[in-house]
């Protein structure tokens, strides 16, 4: 998907022309209806609109009830009469509890219309108090546009998209506007290419492909990536992870992106982001039921939100020091295969007796937390689609995430909030811990089914060391859409990636980076990352 050409101006939409007019709607009683001298329940300039349709748009809002409330939605041919061939309305709420999720589901809609209508030029009106979220108004636009059409081919490959986006502003357009819509769409082109990542067919998306793939991410970002190819995990004494990959064909891979900025190092934080990168699950020799299996493609949901998250962190240069991080493996039952009662050893020196093969997520998860560690994080942030415990507990559009201790969940709780997306805290019931003895190896890696999200997070936090402040997140429900929500598309979604990057934006900011957080693409102030510090011999892994 090319990126949009986007161009924002402080306008009326009905002075702009395009293939589709969308036009944001405040609730009565928003902030900025407040001094709109509009008859209609709409923006200024809704008057004009109405008169050029022969008053057929007040018409219809009087028939459908139409107040401007949250997603309600009214569209009318235009019949010539404006510039636009279709207007659609959509309802807002109240202006005065819009978030940035808010903001951006807004523009996701709009972009979804004009794929359906065949528009490719698209005229965005937007209320008076958004101008200050034109950043989220262009990631919505790009996200919501998202469509995975690689391999439809004839009467099924769509035969336009939206191309083009005029963004009308009621409100006076910001000085760094330009910035914002760089901004956006640098951090909406990374949510992308985790989608894009996660849509893949198992068939083409392997552990070597997929550390291909990372490699190529890597250079056009101008980042530092090294690739852990089979060898090099066993000669490290990553167990567990060669334990989930030696039953495919396809052997397993670890990958680690750096971006550490040159100069001062004083009051800049280190935060590392660790991904599950599971390509296929077939739940090796613990197999799963046919039903549903074809959605374990996407398994590799955290690994392609670090690929997705390292490409802004690569093109923004913040003035943080960075570390991505995924361990990449195919569960397959084949005569290698690792079995239920077998005991491995780890990268953090624990052995590990395996109880179910298809609670493998956590077994490669411990060895990249165990690798991560030795970087020494003010912050360590794990990612996976790890159980369906999480799913059962909090359903499809909301991941869990537990916290090492409380002021870091006070600042994952301040990015969730900030990114708009629904993530939920869950609790370390230690009492639980009891549920991973074993009677032949250090501890067992699944517990009972009971509280199976809390005991997987158990079980990862034996491997994080000494280190401070850790968030786990699980992802298992959002990460694949089962339909449309929010700016998320059906397939895979990059749900967290927006999460994760305001952590780095905060920390960039408390090293003196850019206070409003808006660090456009290609920024003077960028600097070309030094080596890494890796652990335990990483200058040996192959580039």
């Amino acid at each position: 998907m090319m990126p949009l050409k986007i161009s924002v101006r402080s306008v009326l939409p009905a002075h702009e022309s395009g293939d589709l007019m969308v036009i944001g709607v405040p609730a009565p009683g928003s902030a900025s209806k407040k001094n709109s001298n509009s008859s209609l329940n709409g923006l200024t300039g809704l008057d004009d609109i109405d008169s050029a349709l022969g008053g057929a748009l007040g018409r219809l809002l009087k028939k459908e009830e139409f107040t401007g409330k949250k997603d309600q939605q009214v569209s009318l041919s235009t019949l010539g009469r404006l510039t636009a061939d279709r207007l659609l309305l959509i309802g807002l709420g109240d202006m005065g509890k819009a978030g940035p999720g808010d903001v951006r589901t807004f523009a996701a809609k709009a972009s979804r219309a004009a794929n359906a209508d065949k528009a490719k030029r698209l005229v965005l009106g937007v209320p008076k108090g958004f101008e200050g979220h034109l950043r989220e108004v262009v990631e919505g636009l790009e996200m919501g546009g998202y469509r995975f059409t690689k391999y439809l081919t004839g009467d099924r490959k769509p035969k336009s998209e939206l191309a083009q986006v005029t963004i009308c502003l009621e409100g006076a357009l910001p000085t760094d506007a330009a910035a914002r819509v760089s901004m956006g769409q640098t951090v909406a082109a990374g949510v992308n290419l985790s989608r894009d990542l996660s849509n893949e067919p198992p068939n083409v998306l392997y552990p070597e492909t997929f550390a291909r793939a990372a490699q190529v991410t890597a250079k056009a970002a101008g980042l530092k990536v090294q690739v852990f190819d089979f060898k090099e995990i066993q000669k490290r004494g990553m167990s567990l992870l060669q334990a989930v990959g030696q039953g495919s064909e396809h052997k397993p891979t670890m990958v680690h992106f750096s971006h550490i900025p040159a100069g001062s190092s004083v009051n800049r934080k280190c935060l590392v982001f660790v991904g599950k990168g599971v390509t296929f699950d077939s739940g090796g020799l613990s197999i799963k039921p046919a039903a549903g299996m074809g959605e374990m493609k996407h398994d590799m949901s955290g690994a392609a939100n670090i690929v997705g998250l390292m490409s802004i962190v690569g093109r923004l240069k913040p003035n943080v020091e960075v570390h991505g991080i995924f361990a990449a493996a195919e569960n397959m039952p084949d005569g290698n295969a690792y079995r239920p009662g077998d005991v491995w050893g780890s990268l953090d020196g624990k052995t590990v007796e395996i109880i179910n093969t298809d609670a493998e997520g956590r077994l490669i998860l411990a060895d990249a937390l165990a690798y991560a560690r030795a970087l020494k994080p003010d912050l360590l942030v794990d990612n996976a689609t790890l159980t369906g415990a999480c799913v059962v507990a909090l359903g499809n559009s909301c991941s869990g995430w537990y916290a090492s201790n409380e002021a870091t969940a006070d600042e994952f709780q301040s990015a969730i909030k900030a990114s708009g997306e629904q993530m939920w805290r869950l609790p370390f019931l230690d009492e639980l811990k009891d549920q991973l003895k074993s009677d032949s190896a250090d501890i067992k890696h699944t517990g009972d089914r009971w509280g199976g999200s809390i005991s997987a997070a158990l079980f990862l936090r034996e491997f994080i060391g000494d280190v401070a402040n850790w968030v786990h997140c699980d992802i298992a429900g959002p990460a694949m859409g089962d339909r449309v929500r929010g700016w998320d598309p059906k397939g895979g979604t990059g749900h967290g990636v927006l999460t994760f990057l305001d952590l780095i934006e905060r920390a960039a900011r408390d090293a003196g980076g850019s206070a409003s957080g808006v660090l456009p693409a290609g920024a003077k102030r960028a600097v070309k990352p030094r080596a890494a510090k890796a652990p335990r011999g990483a200058s040996k892994a192959r580039r």
